[in-house]
């Protein structure tokens, strides 16, 4: 039995928010690993889990022909559920023949699923005791990417979590900033040379491509959300100290320029200064969106929760492209960091949170948007109703934060409506 319907005004912006419990339609935090690996080159990540999630990671990854990828799963055999083994023994034996196959791994993430949950196989003991053992050539963590009450990015929010206790302590006195959030390596190149540009020298990422060069925080350091869904690492970062600095999320001209405006502000840069220093990103921007408005302009969209990206999303579809939001939904709101998001909202557009699969289908049914946003498990039967869709993940997959990635974004978005126009003749 599903629970009562609940519509409560967000404190921040006084909008009605449609909070649903129900059935969800979304992927585990397993999935996070397919970026993660990609980003944090000396970790590997493994799966304590069931023959499902390794069918799950290898769907997600796609075949890897040219290197090995550095993440595995630990299968739970019938046996382990019967109890009729030791699950700490066999996971020891498991990690040793993987660190002694792969001695270029630094960082190994022990990552708990659904099964591990359920037989109650306590990873962060079973991670503090390897860890142990072999320090100080391998450090082993571990955090949980079961998608028993999660949304599939929140397994990057429960990884970076479980490494904030190992950052290094701010020693300078001189303040640092900290963006937060696994961004592609051609993203995080062009951050830095706006930091640097705007003469914001001492600025760190996190994660970081190696595991030895961990950022480190404290009192002085001052930090960004590149992504929505980070609650747990930030509220993390704050317990060492460190000040986050509210921001638009840098998707689009208007979210990139909000986001290094916050960090322009909190380093007292001149406002002619800034304004120099991202004339010519912002300008390329506006004109590689340009070509997408035509198409984009006034057709609707309805958003089902499953990325937390929703609401940076729909505000700058709405704001820079000029598309027409009937429902936006999110697995979860956090008022606190999307204050700014939320405040530059359309009035009118029905804001949810959570998820009632059923009833949302048939919000979506009647408002016949032009397209839907949504997870691979929606998008097939949508399609076969008539309705375009987008697939939900390409988002978190793609690199679309910043200044030289609004063009691409809006692409994505594009290309969907696009095919369904061919098809259609």
């Amino acid at each position: 039995m599903t629970a009562p319907l609940d519509i409560s005004p967000a404190s921040c912006t006084q909008r009605p928010i449609l909070r649903e419990r129900g059935q969800r339609e979304v992927f585990c935090g397993l999935t996070g690993i397919v970026w993660l690996h990609r980003k944090m080159q000396d970790a590997f990540f493994l799966i304590v889990g069931s023959r499902t999630c390794a069918h799950l990671m290898q769907s997600a990854a796609g075949v890897m022909i040219f290197a090995e990828p550095r993440f595995a799963t630990a299968i739970i055999e019938e046996r382990d559920l019967a109890g009729m083994a030791d699950a700490n023994e066999e996971l020891d034996k498991t990690v040793k023949r993987l660190l002694a196959r792969r001695p270029d791994i630094k960082l190994l993430f022990l990552v708990g699923s659904c099964p591990s949950e359920v037989i109650k196989l306590d990873l962060s003991r079973a991670a503090a005791r390897l860890s142990k053992a072999y320090a100080p050539k391998v450090r082993i963590l571990n955090y949980s990417g079961s998608g028993i009450e999660t949304t599939f990015t929140q397994g990057e929010d429960a990884c970076l979590a479980s490494m904030v206790p190992e950052l290094p302590a701010e020693a300078s006195p001189e303040p640092s900033l900290l963006v937060v959030g696994a961004l592609a390596d051609v993203v995080e190149d062009q951050f830095k040379r706006l930091f640097e540009q705007l003469g914001i020298d001492r600025v760190r990422f996190f994660p970081s491509g190696s595991a030895d060069d961990l950022p480190a925080v404290g009192p002085n350091t001052r930090f960004l959300l590149a992504q929505p869904f980070l609650g747990d690492t930030a509220r993390l970062l704050e317990g060492r100290g460190a000040k986050r600095l509210p921001a638009l999320f840098p998707l689009g001209v208007e979210g990139t320029a909000g986001f290094f405006k916050a960090a322009a502000d909190a380093w007292n840069i001149d406002a002619d200064k800034f304004d120099s220093v991202i004339e010519m990103p912002r300008a390329r921007a506006e004109k590689a969106l340009e070509r997408y408005r035509d198409a984009l302009a006034g057709k609707s969209i309805f958003f089902f929760p499953d990325s937390q990206l929703e609401v940076p999303l729909a505000r700058f579809l709405s704001r820079e492209i000029g598309m027409t939001l009937t429902e936006v939904g999110t697995p979860y709101l956090h008022m606190e960091h999307l204050d700014r998001e939320l405040t530059l909202m359309p009035d009118g557009v029905r804001l949810s949170e959570g998820q009632d699969v059923d009833k949302q289908l048939d919000r979506c049914r009647a408002e016949r948007p032009d397209i839907s946003v949504c997870g691979l498990g929606l998008a097939n039967p949508l399609e076969a109703e008539g309705l375009t869709t987008k697939w939900a993940i390409e988002l978190v997959f793609t690199p679309i934060q910043g200044f030289e990635q609004a063009g691409d974004l809006a692409e994505l978005f594009a290309r969907p409506m696009n095919r369904r126009m061919r098809l259609a003749v």
